[in-house]
């Protein structure tokens, strides 16, 4: 369960990385602010990261501190996710998909993609993904962690 546990968050991190990719990248062109704060992003995933480094740690035979260390960061890791999932829910809610044609977006005729916030281009199967593969990951650990000799 343990290495089990090592590969989806693995896989979960690979997902939110791409995420986090998608973006920055969008967040340089966007003319909407985020709903999502920097801060916020930045120490969920770096948070994540951590707790993966610890987690190995703790797969190449630590000790069941390491493992409760892991259980605490990845439950900062999942309130500040919970947190941006909700409001990219919102966000995707409310701006409908971005529109396939140019539209106008000043007066002097210059034209453009109508303006949304940045992780409304998430796709959506690479969110639902990062999320299951958390969510396995937090209930892997914590049945590790709560194992005899765990």
């Amino acid at each position: 369960m343990t290495l089990l546990a090592l590969i989806t968050w693995f896989a979960a991190v690979v997902a939110g990385l791409c995420l986090l990719a998608i973006w920055l990248i969008e967040y340089d062109k966007s003319d909407v602010d985020s709903h999502l704060p920097r801060t916020m992003v930045s120490a969920h995933a770096m948070l994540a990261v951590g707790g993966l480094v610890v987690w190995s740690a703790y797969v190449d035979g630590g000790t069941s501190g390491l493992a409760w260390t892991a259980v605490l960061i990845l439950a900062a890791v999942a309130v500040l996710g919970l947190t941006m999932a909700g409001r990219w829910i919102g966000v995707y809610r409310m701006y409908k998909a971005p529109p396939a044609v140019m539209v106008p977006t000043v007066a002097h005729g210059a034209t453009g993609r109508a303006a949304v916030p940045p992780e409304r281009k998430f796709p959506v199967p690479v969110v639902i993904a990062h999320g299951v593969l958390a969510a396995a990951t937090i209930v892997m650990v914590l049945i590790t962690a709560l194992a005899p000799g765990g």
